[in-house]
């Protein structure tokens, strides 16, 4: 579905693969100016940027999002170059470990904490003044379905997630008067560059366990965002999307 983002600026963390690079792809195609957020990807996300530039224009932008200067900085590159920053999608993320709880450590907790609770703090705290003075704005956080399902062996990360959905709720609750939304996108299993380990067979067997029986694709996660940054979604806020196929229903 196409939604009208003409002359937004959109800023995507970890957009130079996976979700976040068809998130970034959609935005543009509807006419957004996005920023493609990198850390090591610089090729790949400059391939990309000019890829779309023709759409709603795009540029790369590195940065580790966990870093507060770092991240200050990336923001002052897209507000240079693009403008101020309309829409953010809070996606970027790292290695997501396995671990029983006999192998847990509090660092190990405090890796997936850094991309899901430091990285968005971090990120509101550097576009929300700009978004107050404009009385506008969307932050989109991209989750997920663990929360629910309550995963084993993978506390860590289902830990992190919940307290992402914390922030989702109490933030919107707060930025509300200024007109900022903030929504969360919970996704299933979209197999993605990450995944190219997972077998066909665990594949097969998720994708029975969803009511729709099929996995999802970068592309449903995509157009869930740019609905929730459009201004078809302007009376949605502090709301957890599940876009899995019906596999929760919370």
């Amino acid at each position: 579905m196409q939604q009208d983002l003409n002359g937004r600026v959109a800023l995507v963390t970890g957009a130079s693969r996976g979700l976040g690079a068809d998130i970034a792809r959609k935005l543009a195609a509807d006419g957004a100016a996005v920023a493609i957020n990198y850390f090591n990807s610089a090729e790949r996300a400059q391939r990309m940027a000019a890829a779309i530039s023709t759409e709603g224009g795009a540029i790369a932008v590195g940065g580790d999002v966990r870093d507060e200067a770092q991240v200050a900085a990336l923001v002052e590159q897209v507000t240079k170059q693009l403008g101020p920053i309309d829409i953010l999608v809070i996606n970027a993320t790292g290695p997501q470990p396995m671990l029983p709880i006999e192998q847990l450590s509090w660092r190990i907790m405090l890796d997936q904490l850094e991309f899901f609770v430091k990285s968005p703090m971090l990120l509101a705290q550097a576009v929300v003044p700009g978004m107050k003075q404009r009385r506008s704005g969307r932050i989109i956080n991209i989750g997920s379905e663990v929360f629910e399902k309550g995963l084993p062996k993978f506390s860590n990360y289902v830990s992190a997630k919940g307290a992402q959905l914390g922030l989702t709720r109490s933030w919107a609750m707060e930025l509300a008067e200024w007109g900022i939304t903030v929504n969360h996108v919970s996704p299933g299993w979209i197999p993605t560059e990450r995944h190219a380990d997972n077998s066909q067979a665990s594949k097969d067997a998720y994708a029975q366990r969803v009511p729709l029986k099929r996995m999802g694709t970068p592309t449903d996660i995509a157009e869930a965002v740019a609905f929730l940054a459009s201004d078809a979604a302007g009376f949605i806020t502090g709301q957890k999307l599940s876009v899995n196929g019906g596999n929760s229903l919370e």
